[in-house]
């Protein structure tokens, strides 16, 4: 007969709840402490919806009004070094964390609020009515939040886009050997998101100081938990990663607290991640001043139920009854939170003077300059002034014919060995003999904890890369094995990490290099072939590169590991096994950012190409015997192309052909076409042409995928049919 054997989970899942004894033997100081931080939240969050129903907040207002006793409990007992991050309705973990780092007391007994706090209230106002004078220079808004200094990493539009992030910082914390921790904070809708599910296997995985927060409310905007979730014990998720996890009523902010003490404590020891669940309820609907009811998906009973369990009438009750505090006291500090709100608002708003009587408007000189507009979208690049550049050419080094993709994993030993900030992730990094290419050969052995093989999750892994580099101490390398893989991290690559920087007002940087490889020709089909400079070039964010010989590489990679942007680093695997003039001794220089190469001089046509297809250009020239000038690009990016360079060109010969390997729908020539017309249509003695794939992805078949992928035989095709439309003969 079949035997059945039940299976225990390898962490414990406990329900926590807070006992009359809890409450008579808590600190009155840690009572008075947590009072203030939620008083402080909710006499925010009305003033935030009393501005919304008046028209002042442009964009959403998510207020957390309800939800104060899950912020608050977790976080006072946090140091300015622990960090938090947040989803979109994050006000109040956001102002628990600032109100830790100035006064991590709290707001004593009729003491006054002092001016950093006020400052603090009417900043972070300031961000959410998207003023000058806000946290992010007001492009954040209600929902991205950002107070670094505070350990406030910063609030998320994207449903649990944070999440990766947070472990990023968390990896930068053991790493560095500090005790510091990081929560992330979201909510029911994201327990289903698969970047935060990916997150939670990778931080037990590496046993990351880092505590998943989740706040369930119940509803993701209408829609009730249990009609989306079979699991409605949305801490149960912790069992299939073996992370301890708590499930506590957030309504309670000591039970809340008391949960969070023995989290830290597992965390600090070093044993890696946590889950908290705690059940919450927002009194308000998921945007706006008023109730869910309104929009007919709670009823009114209900919210009268979860109202009568207000978290914040429910400490003070207990305070009262233990003598800490009294009725007069409670309602002198709601009202000193309430005045301090009307200050902010003061300074933020003037009387309307062609409204009607009572009518406010944000006062006109708050708002941020147009001319901010553009500001920090990507650095000044003075980080690289004084470095030294080398051509090829004017190269005194030593030189021996090598192969490309030994000089990849070359480099990359060289940074790592001068730099100890640098840290390579990917998929197979660490095996293999450097990965499924080489290109990362021998750098485990030499470097054992700063060369990570990853799970094949590119959300949770890409987000940490973004995390360690928003961190500040590191220079993450994360390897996407293939560049399509960029679709399955596409939150992370472009919401996220090209994002973050500009998004949360330039207070930061964001060194992070992305390297991955195009495969076309090697049989692996429509999803691991594509080109993805096209895709990135569309990102205001990313600069990219796009090295075509070994030497070139050496100076490009160094390049983009200098530069405090996110740089993407496209390869290509026949390039790998090529050989070369390249250096053998000095990994130092770099190649200047935003200057092309010249291949080939010519006067009949400009052929503006990269990677692989530098070859097959110049090939193609010499079996039309056609004087074309071809131009390795190099840099690919909109912010780093060498206009200097291809105007010059275009000048001299009047004809354009843009040539690249992938189909035509992702094509980086569309835009970079479009772009020459408008700068250099009086020069231009016809149309741009464009060499490209087929609109077909590569196939596996060997034909198919030769049909869809262009080569030498496409260059001299389209370089013949050039000069036969501009009259000439070939």
């Amino acid at each position: 007969m079949t035997e059945h054997s039940t299976l225990a989970p390898a962490a414990a899942w406990l329900e926590l709840r807070s006992t009359d004894q809890d409450w008579s033997q808590a600190d009155p100081a840690l009572l008075g402490n947590l009072l203030s931080h939620m008083h402080l939240i909710r006499g925010f969050e009305e003033c935030v919806l009393e501005l919304a129903a008046e028209g002042l907040v442009h964009g959403p207002a998510h207020s957390s009004i309800g939800q104060e006793g899950g912020a608050a409990g977790s976080i006072v007992g946090l140091t300015s070094a622990d960090q938090v991050n947040g989803s979109h309705r994050g006000h109040h973990q956001f102002l628990s964390k600032a109100l830790g780092h100035l006064a991590p007391q709290g707001i004593g007994p009729g003491e006054a609020l002092s001016p950093q706090i006020q400052q603090l209230l009417q900043r972070t106002l300031a961000e959410i009515l998207g003023l000058a004078q806000g946290f992010c220079g007001g492009r954040g808004g209600s929902m991205h939040l950002q107070w670094t200094e505070a350990g406030a990493l910063g609030t998320n539009a994207i449903v649990g886009g944070g999440v990766p992030l947070a472990a990023g910082a968390a990896w930068a914390h053991r790493h560095a050997g500090t005790d510091a921790v990081v929560f992330t904070y979201f909510g029911d809708g994201a327990v289903n998101i698969g970047s935060v599910l990916e997150t939670m296997n990778l931080a037990a995985a590496w046993k990351l100081p880092l505590c998943f927060f989740i706040e369930n409310n119940g509803y993701a905007v209408s829609t009730k938990v249990e009609e989306v979730t079979a699991e409605p014990r949305l801490s149960a998720r912790g069992s299939a990663f073996a992370i301890p996890s708590w499930k506590v009523d957030g309504m309670d902010p000591l039970a809340v607290h008391l949960a969070t003490q023995e989290a830290l404590a597992h965390m600090r020891a070093g044993h890696g991640p946590t889950i908290i669940e705690a059940d919450v309820y927002r009194f308000f609907h998921q945007n706006g001043p008023f109730p869910g009811s309104a929009f007919g998906y709670r009823d009114k009973s209900e919210e009268q139920q979860w109202r009568a369990r207000d978290p914040l009438d429910l400490l003070a009750a207990k305070m009262i009854a233990r003598g800490l505090i009294d009725e007069a006291g409670v309602a002198a500090l709601r009202e000193r939170v309430k005045n301090a709100m009307r200050d902010a608002c003061a300074a933020l708003l003037e009387a309307d003077p062609d409204g009607k009587s009572g009518k406010r408007r944000i006062r006109p000189e708050l708002w941020p300059s147009p001319d901010f507009r553009d500001v920090a979208l990507r650095s000044d690049l003075r980080e690289l002034d004084g470095a030294r550049t080398e051509e090829l050419e004017r190269y005194a080094g030593k030189l021996e014919q090598r192969r490309f993709v030994d000089v990849v994993a070359d480099v990359m030993g060289r940074r790592m060995e001068t730099d100890p900030g640098v840290v390579v992730m990917g998929e197979d990094v660490h095996r293999l003999k450097g990965g499924t290419n080489g290109a990362t050969r021998g750098l485990r052995d030499r470097f054992p904890d700063r060369v990570l093989g990853t799970p094949i999750s590119e959300n949770a892994f890409a987000g940490l890369g973004g995390g360690l580099a928003m961190d500040g101490r590191y220079r993450p390398v994360i390897e996407f094995m293939y560049p399509d893989f960029m679709w399955v991290a596409a939150d992370q690559v472009f919401n996220q990490i090209a994002k973050a920087r500009h998004m949360f007002g330039g207070g930061f940087e964001m060194p992070l290099v992305l390297r991955t490889k195009v495969a076309m020709g090697t049989g692996y089909g429509s999803q691991h072939s594509m080109d993805p400079a096209g895709i990135f070039a569309t990102s205001p964010g990313w600069r990219i590169v796009a090295p075509s010989t070994a030497f070139d590489y050496v100076g490009l990679m160094n390049a983009a590991l200098a530069c405090k942007d996110p740089v993407l680093v496209i390869e290509h695997v026949d390039l790998y096994g090529t050989q070369g003039p390249a250096p053998v001794e000095d990994f130092d220089y770099q190649i200047a950012l935003g200057k092309a190469a010249v291949r080939r001089s010519g006067s009949e046509a400009t052929v503006l190409t990269y990677l692989s297809m530098v070859a097959h250009a110049l090939e193609a020239v010499e079996q039309t015997g056609i004087d074309a000038e071809v131009i390795d690009l190099r840099w690919l990016d909109r912010a780093s192309l060498d206009w200097d360079a291809i105007e010059a060109s275009i000048r001299k010969t009047n004809n354009v052909l843009i040539v690249e390997q992938g189909v035509r729908g992702t094509s980086y020539g569309g835009w970079l076409a479009d772009e020459i017309q408008r700068r250099c249509f009086d020069w231009l003695d016809q149309p741009v042409q464009r060499v490209t794939g087929a609109e077909a992805s590569p196939s596996i078949s060997k034909v198919l995928e030769r049909a869809a992928t262009a080569r030498t035989e496409e260059v001299v095709a389209s370089l013949q049919s050039l000069v036969r439309d501009k009259g000439a003969r070939r």
